[in-house]
């Protein structure tokens, strides 16, 4: 029994040796009087930088503090100190637990806050309970007054430590890949923007090659810049380029919001929004919005709506908020004008902060940031739905592991709903944040990874992979992404043309796009449950007419096409395909008024300009009653225009009945290509 209590002394006694706490005194290493000459400078140099309380400076003291931890490790300041510095400086955060562990027991008042920071690393690498054990003893350890001011806090990640762990009972399927060092570097990436269709990201970066080669003081990091990758013919990202002037300037310039077809661009300057515009291969000068959105106070992170003509962002102006900075929307009036921004209200902000927005182009889906709301800690990512009746769902947390108990930011969706990208600070990324790219797996799919879903995976080792049972959160987007280019039917040269997107069952110009005027590419986007025209009009050209009538059940899809416009010269014709009639009848449904204008604006704008309006049908029936259908819907056109104001000396009009098929008629499809209306130059 004595040999045994001797045992146990000896060994508590050892490690109460152990760990003592060990000054920066020259008498406490008399061994090594270089070594303690460095470490005293390391730690004076890494003092001065801590101090300063500037975020950019935190990372940096690290670099002398760490040497100076290496030859003494057993200082509680100086561990306390480097887990600070981690913390502070959002730079590989979770490594702060192991240097504030160390501080605490080394001596466990070495500073007022101490218990605070652990439990906050500790919240940081997901131990909840031991995270929520030390912020109630932190709490209870204040006086009255502190308590008072840091109650609401302290409660606050309390909370956020409970919803943490409910939210990693149910991890979400996901895998969260690094697309590798054609986009990552080593310095920060982030805010990433990306086209409908996945093809272009564009971002934000602080590299050494910035534009003016100067850093920003606050955090002594290179000012930002931005960049942009495109996918090659193997769907893999290039080496990004910076995009230079007149974009990027010798301050900071970033990225917070993409048109669809990624032709326009938001970006942050100095707290307000700027506008660019792509016109063919060149960036046009970014403009400021207006009053109606920026105003003295901080705005940010912008996102266009489908059409264009709505926008979404955050802003930190003081009347009609919830507190902080909230989120808002603006219209685009008739004149092309932004109305005065109205903010979203109490279901999506709160008192806390919202940001990072972006509203997807189904039309009906916001995801953004907030720190309030359910968060797990820090900002969490949260979606919401827009319903028929105009109000926006309860948000959603998107869930771990994309939500973290760190910020979690700058995230945007494919248009397909498989992918999203934001940027973090995992460990094992090239630099301080990298971009990074979810899968969004559906439980249909086996735990082993497709060829396509490798594809990423295939360039860099990927971060994270997490296989459950649960289905995923995302829901399946329901729209269509048309895309394409327009070229001359001659010489196959790309044409920058407008493209319009009708509503035709309400009559309503939904938006107006352009095609790219070096390449004449062109995307949109058409959520379901309507029924589209899209006419493409460019100078000089007979316009170019499409229609899609997309049910509301139906499902992502994509639409390539190649329009052709044929020059307004003799002989030259084109097929009205938002023309529509009763079914076995002559009479002109509503749905076809807008088309009708597109052919009287035509005409009105050529006033020599005279035409044939030419009915056709398939095969069914007998050639006699096609003929008189085919007649009659033909002649149903012409009187529509006659009596719009066009003089009938310039319209004729024929039924063809099945005599000229531009599809086979053995088929729904082709039978349904031959049902139209023609519109044909006689002279001009």
């Amino acid at each position: 029994m004595k040999k045994y209590i001797s045992l146990t002394f000896l060994i508590l006694s050892y490690f109460s040796i152990f760990a003592q706490n060990v000054e920066f005194e020259k008498d406490n290493f008399p061994s090594d009087k270089e070594g303690f000459k460095e470490a005293s400078k390391n730690l004076k140099e890494g003092d001065k930088l801590y101090e300063t309380g500037a975020v950019g400076n935190f990372k940096t003291a690290l670099d002398f503090y760490i040497p100076a931890n290496k030859f003494n490790p057993n200082n509680a300041l100086l561990n306390y100190k480097i887990g600070a510095s981690y913390l502070y400086s959002n730079y590989e955060a979770k490594k702060s637990l192991q240097y504030l562990k160390k501080a605490i027991e080394l001596k466990n008042n070495v500073a007022d806050d101490i218990l605070y920071l652990l439990a906050r690393s500790l919240h940081l690498n997901l131990e909840f309970d031991d995270a929520i054990k030390n912020y109630t003893k932190y709490k209870n350890l204040l006086a009255p007054k502190d308590l008072q001011e840091k109650r609401k806090d302290i409660d606050k990640k309390i909370q956020e430590c409970n919803i943490g762990k409910e939210l990693i009972k149910t991890p979400i399927r996901v895998w969260i890949d690094n697309p590798g060092t054609e986009i990552n570097s080593s310095y920060p990436d982030y805010s990433p923007l990306i086209s409908a269709d996945e093809s272009m990201i564009i971002y934000t970066s602080r590299r050494e090659n910035t534009t003016g080669g100067g850093k920003d003081q606050n955090d002594l990091k290179y000012y930002e810049d931005i960049y942009v990758s495109y996918k090659n013919a193997q769907n893999k990202w290039q080496p990004s380029t910076n995009l230079g002037k007149p974009l990027n300037t010798d301050r900071n310039d970033a990225t917070i919001g993409l048109s669809a077809d990624g032709q326009e661009l938001f970006i942050f300057v100095e707290g307000d929004i700027y506008k660019c515009t792509l016109k063919g291969t060149e960036w046009q000068s970014p403009k400021a919005l207006p009053k109606t959105i920026n105003t003295e106070f901080r705005e940010a992170d912008g996102s266009f709506s489908y059409n264009g003509k709505t926008m979404y962002f955050a802003s930190e102006r003081e009347d009609k908020t919830f507190g902080g900075m909230d989120l808002y929307m603006s219209n685009m009036g008739e004149k092309g004008k932004w109305d005065e921004a109205t903010n979203m209200g109490s279901v999506i902000n709160t008192e806390f902060d919202e940001r990072s927005v972006f509203m997807h182009p189904d039309g009906r889906t916001l995801y953004f940031s907030s720190n309030g709301h359910n968060t797990m800690g820090g900002y969490d990512i949260f979606s919401t739905t827009l319903n028929d009746e105009g109000t926006w769902s309860e948000p959603v947390n998107l869930g771990y592991p994309v939500n973290t108990p760190d910020n979690d930011l700058f995230f945007v969706v494919s248009a397909s709903g498989q992918h999203g990208y934001y940027s973090s600070a995992k460990e094992g990324g090239f630099g301080d944040h990298d971009i990074y790219m979810i899968t969004f797996r559906g439980p249909e799919k086996p735990g082993i990874q497709s060829n396509e879903d490798n594809l990423i995976a295939s360039i860099a080792e990927p971060i994270s992979e997490t296989v459950i049972q649960e289905t995923v959160e995302i829901k399946t987007m329901r729209l269509t992404i048309l895309k394409g280019t327009v070229k001359d039917a001659i010489s196959l040269n790309p044409l920058e043309a407008d493209i319009e997107i009708v509503d035709n069952a309400k009559n309503a110009i939904i938006s107006t796009f352009k095609s790219n005027s070096a390449t004449g590419k062109f995307l949109v986007s058409l959520p379901s449950g309507k029924n589209y025209g899209i006419a493409v009009k460019a100078e000089g050209y007979l316009f170019h007419s499409e229609n899609f009538d997309i049910p509301e059940a139906t499902n992502y899809q994509e639409v390539n096409k190649e329009i052709l416009l044929n020059k307004l010269v003799v002989g030259s014709k084109i097929v009205l395909k938002n023309i529509f009639f009763d079914y076995a009848k002559a009479t002109l449904r509503s749905e076809s008024f807008p088309e009708l204008e597109r052919v009287y604006k035509l005409l009105t704008d050529f006033p020599n300009l005279k035409i044939e309006i030419s009915g056709h049908t398939d095969n069914l029936g007998s050639l006699q009653l096609n003929v008189k259908l085919s007649e009659s819907r033909a002649k149903a056109v012409v009187d529509y225009l006659i009596k719009l104001g066009i003089s009938t000396g310039r319209l004729e009009y024929k039924g063809y009945a099945y005599l000229q098929p531009i599809s086979t008629n053995d088929t729904e499809v082709g039978r349904q290509e031959n049902r139209r209306v023609e519109f044909k130059v006689l002279s001009n």
